[in-house]
């Protein structure tokens, strides 16, 4: 254990490229900007890879596949971006450099021009192939088995002589192939100095008894298979990767490829999310494996390769789904409300989310008096008793005709509207400016309880970011927006609804919020000078047939509730 312990570095063993130290680790290949781009319609720019692989490096994947460089000039030039900067980044991810890999298949021209992208990186590696199936080989290939065994043998051994001394030699179609061939194929290309064997379920034809008995078998039988490392590659046609991926690890396999929300060629890859989450959260079933991802950042890492392909996720995708911590059932909101570990296994904070967020309720006809209230309390209303039961009679009624309930339906069920509803700023008007041409800008005017009104400008990342940033600049009060989102409702000519989450900060004092509230001017309610705000979440939400307007109604709505919910402190 002891020489197990001193080969470690930031968590993980010291990078060898056809071993490791500890065998309880997981190697994480990502190769999103590779298969997973090869999904219809996620192609990505340059800039977009180098970001999505500045991600992976925060993330601490062990290889980064950065694509298939002899396939065009473009993908030449960012793989050489990645080697250049995500390859060399000292320091980075608590001093782990990952391992930089580019595809090239079983020809002399693919090996060079790998070179020559990924070289210049600390760690390079490449990942060359040839497909072993007979289907493949009679059909495609139009070659023997001794033919494809031989090539096989002599690419490796060129990538070998170019340079390269990690290689990765890639079986496509493993799982169709005869098992003996297969390991006569792999005995081959570790002689001729393979250090990682990648068996690829290509079609995503595999059951996890099979692609774990496939591991086991070339684990057995395969000549020299104690210097290489075994790795799987699960497509998920049968919806069946994430488990093949695990299966795999169970039997031997200590490298997984995988990409980012599961996206890839046909029904994708496997999802490194689930996969690595599976391994965090199961350990102690799984066999005691574990990697080197930082999970704190899959949230993050699942947003921008969202935006950047264009390709949503369904809301009951597992870990980074809408739908994930989200709950709508009368019983399950109860017991989130009371300890989110009574239906949340896994830990929102251990995936990036905010772990001040409230739990995810989504009000609903099965929702129950306890998520209502919750939300009542929310928006400014504290409601027991039988006023709380006659509003949710009649929030029942309402859930029976409309299926997206807001934060605005929900109020007007409240008889009579406290006082403390009224706002302290109102919107006057206001204007964005965006395009492809510079910045986007908002200019908002509001207009205080007083009747006076204040105008600011600001600029941002996009027309709502900077009309919240104006709002931000004028209501001078320390505002975190926790959660936001929108939908359109009903085709091309849609409403737009947005729902936003802010919170407040933990420790406020008059001298943070404006004057007509440290003065106490707070339609009604009076403030002491010694204050104590709690750190509270609300909500609020808006509804346009423009998205911005929307967008501005509810986040004022919600810094309104912020800036009249206050708790006088007992003196």
């Amino acid at each position: 254990m002891a020489s197990i312990q001193a080969t470690l570095a930031a968590g993980r063993p010291v990078y060898s490229p056809s071993s490791i130290a500890d065998p309880f680790y997981v190697r994480i290949l990502d190769t999103t900007l590779r298969d997973g781009e090869q999904a219809p319609g996620a192609a990505m720019t340059s800039d977009q890879k180098l970001a999505v692989a500045r991600k992976l490096l925060l993330l601490g994947v062990d290889v980064i596949d950065a694509g298939f460089p002899a396939s065009s000039p473009e993908v030449f030039n960012t793989a050489k971006a990645i080697a250049a900067e995500i390859g060399n980044a000292q320091g980075a991810g608590g001093g782990h450099v990952p391992v930089i890999s580019a595809m090239g298949r079983c020809a002399r021209r693919d090996i060079d021009t790998a070179w020559a992208a990924v070289g210049g990186a600390k760690r390079p590696r490449i990942c060359t192939f040839i497909a072993t199936s007979e289907i493949h080989m009679k059909h495609k290939l139009r070659k023997s088995r001794e033919e494809v065994v031989a090539i096989a043998g002599e690419m490796v051994a060129y990538a070998r002589s170019v340079g390269f001394q990690d290689i990765s030699f890639g079986a496509e179609d493993s799982l169709r192939s005869e098992k003996d061939f297969l390991c006569r194929v792999f005995g081959e290309v570790i002689k001729s100095g393979a250090t990682t064997l990648i068996i690829a379920d290509t079609v995503g034809c595999s059951l996890p008894s099979e692609i774990g008995g496939l591991v086991a078998y070339i684990r057995a039988h395969t000549p020299g298979i104690e210097n290489a490392i075994v790795s799987v590659h699960c497509h998920n046609d049968l919806g069946l990767a994430n488990a093949n991926t695990l299966a795999g690890i169970e039997a031997g396999a200590r490298e997984v490829e995988v990409t980012i929300n599961g996206i890839g060629e046909r029904a994708g890859n496997a999802a490194l999310e689930e996969v690595v989450m599976a391994i965090k959260c199961r350990r102690e079933v799984i066999g005691g494996f574990y990697t080197g991802v930082n999970t704190k950042y899959i949230s993050a890492a699942s947003k921008l390769v969202v935006e950047y392909t264009g390709l949503n996720l369904q809301p009951h995708k597992a870990i980074v789904g809408a739908n994930a911590f989200s709950h709508e059932s009368g019983i399950h909101q109860d017991g989130v409300l009371k300890f989110r570990g009574t239906y949340e296994f896994i830990s929102r904070e251990d995936i990036g989310l905010d772990v001040t967020s409230e739990p995810g309720i989504v009000l609903g006809k099965l929702s129950g008096r306890h998520a209502l209230k919750s939300r009542l309390s929310k928006l400014g209303y504290d409601l027991e008793g039988e006023e709380l039961d006659d509003v949710f009679k009649k929030f029942k009624l309402l859930t029976a005709k409309k299926k997206h309930i807001t934060d605005d339906d929900i109020e007007e069920l409240v008889p009579g509207k406290y006082p403390q509803s009224k706002p302290i700023w109102s919107l006057g008007d206001f204007q964005v400016i965006h395009g492809t041409m510079g910045f986007s800008t908002a200019a908002v005017k509001l207009i205080n309880s007083d009747g006076k009104e204040r105008i600011s400008c600001s600029v941002g990342k996009g027309p709502i970011d900077a009309a919240y940033k104006a709002i931000d600049s004028i209501v001078k009060a320390p505002i975190k927006l926790v959660d936001y989102t929108n939908s359109a409702l009903d085709g091309i000519h849609a409403i737009s609804l947005t729902q936003v989450v802010v919170s407040e900060d933990k420790s406020y004092t008059p001298a943070h919020f404006p004057s007509e509230v440290a003065n106490g001017h707070t339609n009604g309610h009076a403030v002491s000078e010694k204050t104590n705000v709690h750190a509270m979440s609300f909500s609020a939400s808006g509804e346009d047939l423009d998205v911005v307007v929307s967008s501005v109604q509810a986040y004022l709505k919600a810094v309104n509730r912020i800036l009249v919910k206050r708790i006088p402190l007992d003196v």
